[in-house]
């Protein structure tokens, strides 16, 4: 995912290889933003549903960069973030996610069939769920919104743009939009 990267250094046949790795990073001068804080009252929740520990260290760091403040849960499979929605078993006590990253591509149950599952529960459905995907197939766009995502997000293979989709993702998401209110689970009575 970090473009541009590597140089090799020197190789030759029946010697070791020397390979020289450059990340390019640009710290950023401004002060850690409040605005989640602020917005909501506290750090936001997120569940990331992801299966590719790569990719769980990716966003875990462009959400570190982007200073965003929350409180990230991960769920390596469907299965396991439904348990971890309904607060099942070992996910009993998993707070109820402001915002969720879905993978399409998991193990054991899809992201479909996550996704529908989540829109189908009236507890879970005001949870604004965001596809990230790899595929840009417009099937795969079409039926997400379908199933009624609310948004779609094509995984970019530069760190910096995945870096600022997540800075993004706060700003729209924790600013710009009204989220429902965050009743207690099993709390069915909102007037």
């Amino acid at each position: 995912m970090i473009k541009n990267a590597v140089d090799l250094l020197a190789s030759s046949i029946g010697r070791d290889s020397t390979f020289s790795l450059t990340v390019k990073t640009q710290p950023k001068a401004s002060e850690p933003t409040m605005q989640t804080i602020d917005v909501l009252g506290r750090r936001a929740e997120v569940l990331l549903v992801e299966d590719e520990y790569g990719d769980v260290l990716l966003m875990r760091e462009a959400l570190r960069r982007a200073k965003m403040h929350t409180n990230l849960t991960v769920a390596r499979d469907g299965e396991e973030a439904l348990r971890a929605l309904r607060r099942e078993g070992a996910h009993a006590k998993t707070p109820r996610p402001d915002l969720i990253l879905l993978d399409l591509n998991l193990p054991r149950l899809d992201g479909r069939g996550v996704l529908a599952a989540i829109k189908a529960d009236p507890e879970l459905q005001p949870i604004p769920v965001v596809v990230m995907s790899s595929s840009k197939a417009e099937v795969d766009v079409l039926k997400s919104y379908q199933l009624n995502a609310n948004g779609y997000i094509v995984k970019p293979v530069e760190f910096e743009r995945l870096e600022e989709i997540v800075a993004s993702l706060e700003s729209f998401w924790f600013t710009a939009v009204s989220l429902a209110p965050s009743p207690a689970f099993g709390d069915a009575n909102v007037a």
